[in-house]
């Protein structure tokens, strides 16, 4: 195996395997018991007048929301706010009081020996905390994974041939790890871990919740993705896929535009990692280990107040005039796009020369204005759709334009806010036909600008109450897509309908325009950025809650590493706690489930191993001892398989048939007596199975069982939601239970439950005149809990003299009403074999007593 695949990348990170220099860690404050600050490396908060109790919140992003340049005459670095970053803008929606701290790069690469200066006075005058990253790390980190494989990926584009994008390349990825580390240090020397937020945003830094996670494993993160996410079938294609999966799990609070991007990130989560999800009272949720996830859905929105003071502009009311007057007597149609291949602006151009094409009248009547935004990535793609671009409007103008008019009107150079402000203004219709985008804000912006505001109505002599109109065409793979309910939404690769589409938005009656307008400026004015970091942050604070509750620890190498969180009451069974209590006891009760529990729930071989029956044996002949396999299995297979157990009692069929040992007969559960309801069920099993590739039916005596175990993850699931509905449909007035489980749907008889097995064996036990004083239960899945509760109600009966030792214990970390877990059908044997050398078995004669059912119901 290629020995790369075994490197640890937080070592990788930290500097060993790239020569780049090492961020040296300051960490002031840190947990080591929870609730318990302490100083670590002589680093102790000595500030008697520090205010410990005010709100902060740590905004980690790639870019610092700061504009610098250099002073010419002092040659010192002056740094400025950058007003438009909604990383800035976001700190709206917090309280006054909070105190934001932001780490991110800066847009310039300052010199090694001025470092220490620069991060001196923008933590002191703008709260920022620089990462300094080297030339050759930050090349690889941005332009090499970031640009070249993370990009296009999630705007669906895969390296199919050397032309079309690059093929993954690790040392690169090894960047992106090391970078995402140095993002971590300096998140690192500023937290408060026990009161801090910390909120990281965008592709750029899916592997640093990993490095936080791992130093304190209760930080309180929450991440934003601000691209989109790729369907499954896209992301599965990236070979480091799984590292960041588990990267973004680290985060309490995982935050998407859309459902659709939030669903394919859950899809990605089940296949590849197989976690399911499940949706409580509005808020989706992720069991990780113990820790739930939570998924949020919600488009950032624009910065009303920093758009209203540029429409305030004496600027921008003089440019709105003087574009009205270029324009007299046309219809402007706007486009405001990056130079991208994934903007469609050569689509765009040719819908307008379809709609001109196909009605003549409009020429002289429609300008397209596209303003060209420099291009965030270098590269022959962005080169190709330049060209692509320039060669499409230089055809359009030269086929349908004349000596005092272009039908397309290309701006590619730096265009002031002001000016676009006046263009958006001015636009009778404003069009974003993006192939694949994450959140655009041109619509949302164009919207605004069209509202206007009352300064920019006097300037203008307009009416303060003169209808406002506007019309979009919007592509529906865009972000704000579904938010824009009155939108004209077009696929942008069918050139037809995006023209007919730009027809209908120039066309439409202004009442229409004015309805469609008044929608989107409710929407738009009241899902500012102010609301969503303030429910976004709402969010993470809610996910948090329960950090202190739970017993957290870390498993896991590497990129791999993650946090496990269980109850306080909820621990590993180990030999050390459960033998001493086996040793001193004289009545036991033992109950097994049998797949998944002491043969492995994915063994191709079912049947038990040599070792097993084995092990049980010897606990079989303790006289000590009553040892049941409790199962959902059909008594013939247990009967065959467990043979050589003479001692052991079996309950088939989750209880519908039981005995006691190998020579006893089977008894039936009477109440269960009509299985009339077979006849019904099976018809619908049979139409279900033929409809999902992949199922199969398992026939019981006394139940059916449809399996969708080797079906499509995500089909399966759904179609066993269906079935589950269908069936308790059809057997409302029938004598049957229908449970939905582990890959399964099973309808059983009413009254039989592995719950009700536990109750008759301890009952029988505690009637032969002496009571039990050890029980032990182990199960992997739902119909284990029924044992886990029994057992608890039962030995809680008054008429036991005292409470037995109970070890009620579950299969994996996981929500459960036992109290001890295991990890896996492994432990169990060998937990089994700890209780089997402490046992002293001596030749026994089989048990007087029998289990009647007939005596017990």
């Amino acid at each position: 195996m290629d020995s790369r695949l075994c490197i640890n990348f937080l070592d990788l990170a930290s500097g060993d395997l790239l020569d780049f220099p090492h961020t040296p860690r300051v960490l002031p404050r840190v947990i080591t018991v929870p609730g318990i600050i302490s100083d670590v490396d002589g680093y102790g908060s000595t500030d008697g007048d520090s205010d410990v109790s005010r709100e902060r919140r740590i905004i980690v992003a790639n870019m610092l929301p700061l504009h610098a340049k250099r002073d010419t005459e002092t040659d010192k670095w002056c740094f400025t706010l950058d007003e438009d970053s909604p990383y800035l803008q976001l700190k709206d929606g917090f309280s006054p009081e909070t105190e934001v701290l932001y780490v991110g790069s800066l847009k310039v690469e300052i010199d090694a020996t001025e470092q220490d200066e620069v991060a001196q006075k923008l933590l002191e005058d703008f709260k920022c905390v620089p990462t300094f990253l080297p030339h050759d790390l930050q090349k690889k980190f941005y332009l090499g994974f970031c640009k070249q494989q993370l990009w296009p990926l999630f705007h669906y584009m895969l390296p199919m041939c050397p032309d079309h994008g690059d093929r993954f390349d690790r040392s690169v990825w090894q960047a992106y790890v090391s970078a995402n580390k140095i993002f971590a240090d300096k998140v690192m020397e500023i937290i408060n871990p026990e009161d801090d937020y910390v909120w990281v945003h965008d592709y750029h830094l899916m592997v640093l919740p990993t490095f936080l996670r791992k130093r304190y494993n209760r930080v309180k993160l929450g991440f934003f993705l601000h691209s989109p996410f790729p369907s499954s079938e896209i992301y599965r294609t990236l070979p480091v896929r799984d590292e960041i999966l588990r990267g973004l799990l680290n985060c309490d609070l995982i935050g998407f535009h859309t459902f659709d991007y939030a669903r394919h990130f859950l899809s990605c989560c089940s296949r590849m990692l197989g976690l399911d999800y499940e949706s409580k009272r509005g808020h989706i949720g992720l069991d990780y280990f113990g820790r739930i996830i939570y998924i949020k859905i919600l488009p950032v929105g624009v910065h009303m107040g920093r758009l209203e003071s540029v429409l305030n502009l004496a600027s921008t009311s003089a440019k709105i005039k003087e574009i009205q007057e270029q324009f007299k007597g046309k219809k402007v149609i706007l486009g405001i796009d990056d130079m991208d291949i994934f903007k469609g602006i050569s689509l765009k151009l040719l819908a307008v020369e379809q709609l001109l094409q196909q009605r003549p009248e409009l020429q002289g009547k429609i300008v397209l204005v596209q303003i060209v935004n420099p291009a965030r990535g270098s590269g022959k793609d962005v080169q190709e759709a330049k060209r692509e671009t320039y060669l499409t409007a230089q055809r359009i103008n030269a086929v349908y334009g004349s000596s005092n008019y272009e039908p397309v009107i290309l701006i590619d150079r730096h265009v002031p806010r002001f000016e676009k402000s006046a263009y958006y203004a001015v636009a009778e219709c404003c069009i974003v036909n993006a192939v694949r985008d994450g959140m655009n804000l041109v619509p949302y912006k164009y919207i605004v600008c069209r509202q206007g505001t009352p300064y920019m109505d006097e300037a203008m002599g307009i009416k303060s109450d003169s209808p406002r109109t506007s019309m979009l065409v919007v592509s529906e793979f865009i972000g704000c897509s579904p938010s824009l309910s009155g939108a004209i939404r077009v696929n942008p690769w069918d050139i037809d309908a995006v023209a007919d589409a730009l027809e209908s938005a120039i066309t439409m009656r202004d009442s229409e325009k004015q309805l469609r307008h008044e929608k989107h400026y409710r929407y738009v004015s009241s899902h500012d950025v102010a609301y969503w970091a303030r429910s976004f942050m709402q969010d993470l604070e809610r996910a948090c809650k329960d950090h202190y509750r739970k017993r957290c620890w870390g498993i896991g190498l590497g990129l791999g590493f993650r946090v496990v969180a269980l109850s306080p009451g909820f621990r590993k069974l180990s030999l050390e706690r459960i033998v001493p209590a086996y040793k001193r006891t004289n009545r036991r009760a033992i109950f097994l489930d049998y797949d998944g529990t002491v043969v492995p729930q994915t063994s191709i071989i079912k049947t038990p191993s040599p070792e097993v029956i084995s092990v049980l044996n010897v606990l079989c002949n303790d006289p000590k001892n009553t040892v049941f396999i409790v199962s959902g299995r059909g008594r013939d297979s247990l009967s065959e398989w467990f043979a050589p157990c003479e001692t052991l009692g079996i309950a088939a069929e989750h209880g519908y048939f039981l005995r006691w040992n190998r020579s006893s007969e089977w008894e039936t559960s009477p109440v269960a007596a009509d299985l009339d309801w077979k006849k019904i069920v099976e018809p619908v099993m049979r139409l279900y199975r033929e409809a999902t590739d992949g199922s199969n039916i398992e026939v019981k005596e006394s139940a059916l069982v449809w399996h969708h175990q080797d079906a499509d993850p995500d089909f399966g699931s759904c179609q066993s939601k269906e079935l589950l509905d269908h069936l308790e449909n059809v057997l409302a007035n029938e004598p049957a239970v229908v449970n939905r489980g582990n890959l399964i749907v099973e309808v059983k008889p009413q009254g039989v439950s592995k719950g009700l097995v536990a109750d008759k064996v301890l009952s029988r036990i505690v009637n032969s005149g002496t009571p039990p004083d050890f029980v032990m239960c182990i199960g992997d899945d739902r119909s284990d809990e029924d044992m886990f509760e029994s057992i608890l109600r039962t030995v809680s009966s008054p008429s036991l003299p005292a409470a037995p030792e109970i070890f009620a214990c579950t299969l994996g970390r996981k929500p459960s009403k036992a109290k001890y877990y295991l990890e896996d059908a492994v432990d169990v044997v060998k937990l089994l074999h700890g209780l089997a050398t402490a046992s002293n078995p001596k030749p026994r004669h089989l048990p007087h007593i029998q289990v009647s059912f007939e005596s017990t119901f």
